[in-house]
């Protein structure tokens, strides 16, 4: 029998390759104790309960059987206690943004979601050692997105459905961004506006998630 949290992992990762975030490459983390529980290194489409794996937070190494960007994972969640949950997805408009220097900003209410200013992560190398990692999370510092040049993005939250809800909005925004930047120019929502927005942050992207992972029953 599978616990609830692979069960999840299993979910997010057939979710976000049913929209498109992620082909054959892409992985899911969440806390698990004094560890983390991540998909493993398998066309996310395919994800299954039984396919997760543990992931420690030390050690010089990252264990067998674990995606090699898992020090991404262990990076972020070591500088970020506040974060339950980690996202690595390839979304190709925000990607695409990236490349062309327009900046993704919250154009809408969940666009509040990612912070007033998605920063982009100047190394666009695959991050597979700690000192990459590191670097990464440095980048994303005290936000919920962050968009590598070159190389997809990172989403994170409390738990699996904010950081996955969050990548599903990372795209939508960016998409938004993308269509108002060739219209005209882009009005993002004002601080208190992006506060309003961000005070429900919790609820509806767990809405968002119970939307995607109802595609999956």
């Amino acid at each position: 029998m599978h616990d609830d949290v692979a069960t999840e992992l299993a979910d997010a990762g057939r979710a976000l390759a049913r929209h498109g975030l992620v082909d054959a490459f892409g992985h899911v983390s969440v806390r698990d104790g004094d560890a983390l529980r991540i998909t493993a290194p398998v066309p996310l489409a395919t994800m299954t309960a039984d396919a997760a794996r543990r992931l420690t937070l030390d050690g010089p190494d990252l264990p067998s059987g674990t995606p090699k960007e898992a020090w991404i994972h262990r990076e972020i969640a070591a500088a970020r206690p506040d974060v339950g949950a980690i996202c690595r997805a390839q979304p190709p408009t925000a990607t695409a943004l990236a490349a062309a220097g327009v900046p993704v900003l919250p154009l809408h209410g969940q666009g509040a979601f990612l912070g007033p200013r998605v920063p982009v992560h100047p190394d666009p190398r695959l991050v597979r050692d700690r000192d990459g990692a590191v670097r990464l999370a440095r980048t994303l510092g005290q936000g919920w997105a962050v968009i590598l040049r070159g190389n997809g993005a990172v989403t994170v939250g409390a738990d699996i459905a904010e950081a996955v809800g969050r990548m599903w909005v990372l795209e939508r925004s960016a998409r938004m961004n993308a269509t108002a930047a060739a219209a005209g120019s882009p009005a993002p929502l004002d601080e208190d506006e992006q506060s309003a927005w961000r005070d429900v942050a919790p609820e509806l992207l767990h809405r968002i998630w119970r939307y995607l992972k109802e595609e999956e029953r």
